[in-house]
């Protein structure tokens, strides 16, 4: 009989990947054959199942068929799906693996690895008027964060001096410690503490930044902003958040608060008005100043079939790619008159006679 995999993990069909993991991390501190009253039987079928549920394909698959065609499951000959990880080494002894942080979480210890140092991402609000998000433009923002430090350009040593090989983890930019875990012993690689990763240290340290080779100052950053931007888009600056001793930095994230408009609104490229015009206007015709976000212009408003008609005034939408520009499109309402003379009444009255 085919195994429910969500069944051995306790878990329901629609559980996410976090709760999948959560699943598998509590079954698998349990059932560890290392462990006092562990079960290697039952480990060996939870680590099957979660090799298949965390895999989008694998799962799809197990969903649809009761198993997986990637090498997995039953079919696989009790393949637990971390190939070349051995977890008979489990079995009291010592091993060397580079972690962060070994109690992380079990996706560092099957496969995550130790991650690359960056700096803190931020993120900024920017509010644009209508206009201003139609045609895009520069806006520049002060922001005060952690930046590469100016004197040394982050590279902790006073100008003019030179390094020489970090004493703490000779050259290497990273320590080894020991870890005693339920699993076992554990060597843990994390970056050296004293260089940050560069492997060498300073002769003499920066007098500004004190050798981190970061300091925190005010930062006038030019944002550009795209024509067209849409109210609650974010925009991505790779590598203009805070900076980190030995490592990369991180993104700044500016979100768009965009105004409304009280006569205009978007519509994908093009953008809509609304035009007021008079019954006799709408009967015979005129001519009506309008304003678009370039300016005032005339507009010729014909004879009209319906009451709400649609006029277009080509290139004076949103700007697009090579130059060009999507449409301004007016709606015309017509408004009929809340009271009426005598004289008016008397003119219609005519004008019915006429069939109109």
């Amino acid at each position: 009989m085919a195994k429910d995999y969500y069944q051995l993990l306790g878990i329901d069909k629609k559980a996410s990947k976090e709760d999948i993991k959560k699943a598998f991390r509590t079954l698998a501190h349990k059932y560890h054959p290392d462990k006092k009253g562990g079960d290697e039987a039952k480990f060996k079928e939870v680590s099957e199942a979660y090799s298949v549920l965390s895999d989008d394909k694998k799962r799809a698959e197990y969903d649809a068929y009761g198993k997986t065609f990637a090498g997995a499951g039953p079919s696989a000959g009790g393949a637990t799906g971390f190939e070349g990880f051995d977890f008979s080494q489990f079995g009291g002894a010592d091993f060397d693996i580079d972690l962060n942080d070994i109690f992380g979480g079990f996706s560092d210890i099957f496969g995550g690895g130790r991650r690359e140092q960056r700096g803190r991402d931020i993120s900024i609000d920017i509010e644009l008027t209508f206009k201003e998000s139609i045609f895009g433009l520069t806006r520049r923002v002060l922001v005060t964060k952690d930046s590469t430090c100016n004197r040394c350009s982050g590279s902790g040593a006073e100008p003019n001096t030179k390094t020489k090989t970090c004493p703490t983890c000779n050259g290497k930019g990273q320590v080894v410690e020991s870890r005693r875990s339920p699993f076992g012993v554990f060597s843990v690689t994390s970056p050296c503490a004293t260089c940050h990763g560069r492997r060498v240290v300073p002769e003499k340290p920066c007098t500004h930044c004190h050798g981190s080779g970061v300091e925190r100052r005010e930062e006038e950053i030019a944002v550009f902003i795209p024509a067209g931007i849409d109210n609650g888009q974010v925009i991505r600056m790779t590598g203009l958040g805070e900076a980190i001793s030995g490592g990369g930095p991180g993104d700044l994230y500016v979100k768009v608060h965009v105004h409304a408009d009280k006569k205009f609104r978007k519509e994908g490229f093009n953008l809509v008005t609304d035009l007021p015009i008079k019954v006799s206007d709408a009967l015979l015709g005129a001519e009506y100043s309008i304003d678009t976000l370039d300016g005032p212009t005339a507009i010729n408003v014909p004879p009209l079939q319906s009451v709400d008609e649609i006029l277009r005034i080509k290139g004076k939408g949103v700007p697009m790619e090579r130059g060009r520009r999507g449409d301004l499109l007016i709606r015309v309402r017509v408004e009929f008159p809340h009271k009426l003379s005598r004289e008016a009444k008397d003119l219609l009255s005519k004008l019915k006679g006429e069939g109109i």
